[in-house]
This record gives structure tokens, sequence and C-alpha cells, in this order.
């Protein structure tokens, strides 16, 4: 199983919970594989074909997936610049039918607070012809900066073990 993990990260937050998702993705896999963690700024805008599974994060930024004027808000307050976000990416990757996606997020733990990057990416990468694409997990952080609360990281970790085990049974 080859796996493809494409995130988003101006805090390192989500590169965190990507890399979880990772460990838990190998640990899950026993047919071996390849499992790539790649920063949306490197990421390629068409998937191999022999990617069989395709991972989509980033963190919740009003609301939604970031834009320009949110990753600048982010980097007033400390965020690693990015040339493009996880939205940017969807606008120009390449669709593959069939292709399971599964998109996941950070976000502030806020009771009540609406919206989802990983739901707005999932419903983009639907619009842009990936049949396959649905909306995964939201893995929690204490500020805009961080950090991850604690259990989240084992958490994203056991989501990756539990996806690998999908996908391994033909149910991504």
């Amino acid at each position: 199983m080859n796996v493809l993990i494409v995130h988003e990260s101006m805090f390192g937050n989500t590169r965190q919970v990507a890399s979880a998702i990772a460990d838990g993705m190998r640990e899950g896999t026993a047919h071996g594989g390849d499992v790539r963690v790649v920063h949306v700024d490197d990421a390629p805008t068409t998937i191999a074909d022999d990617v069989d599974l395709l991972l989509v994060g980033g963190p919740t930024h009003g609301f939604s997936m970031t834009r320009p004027q949110t990753r600048h808000d982010a980097i007033s307050k400390g965020a690693t610049a990015a040339r493009e976000g996880v939205r940017e990416w969807i606008d120009e990757v390449t669709p593959r039918h069939g292709l399971p996606v599964v998109t996941f997020d950070t976000r502030v733990h806020v009771k009540m607070l609406p919206g989802s990057a990983a739901s707005s990416a999932a419903k983009a990468l639907r619009h842009r012809g990936f049949d396959g694409a649905e909306r995964g997990e939201t893995f929690w952080v204490k500020d805009v900066a961080g950090p991850v609360v604690e259990g989240e990281l084992e958490r994203a970790r056991q989501w990756g073990v539990t996806l690998a085990t999908r996908v391994s049974h033909g149910v991504a």
C-alpha cells in the first residue's frame, strides 16, 4: 500500500499530526509499501498511479481551509510562511477517478465552533473530480500556535492504523 499525505502546517501542529498518522499507517500496514508525508508547497499536482490512498490535511482558519489573508494573519503571529495552502493545491491538482481520499484538520478546541478545513477540503476535492474524497478526523490544538492537545498525536497514530487496516481490506 502506497500512501501520500499532503499537509499544510504553519505552526508545525498539522505536520506533527500528519507524521503521527503516517507512523500509524506504517504500523498498520502488513504488506509493506510507502507512506510519504509532503508539505503542500512540495506536493505533486499529479498523483502517481502507484498511490493507493491520498490524505489531505490542514489547519482550520476562519471556519474553513486557509486563505491568503488568514495565512498572512498567522504569519503576523509567528507562523512560518508557505507559498500556498491546501485550498490552492486542490485547485491545481489533477483529479484521479476512483482514488480514495480522506481529509483531516487541526483546529482550536472551542465548544460549538462551526466549520472545518477537513469538511471544506473534502467538498472541494469532490468538486475537483476526486469522487472518492471523504471527511476524516479533526485533531485539537490548544491555541492558534498550538501545541497539539495532549493525547491527540496518539489518537492520530491510532487513526492511521485504522486507515491502513481499511485500505488493506479494500474499504478506503
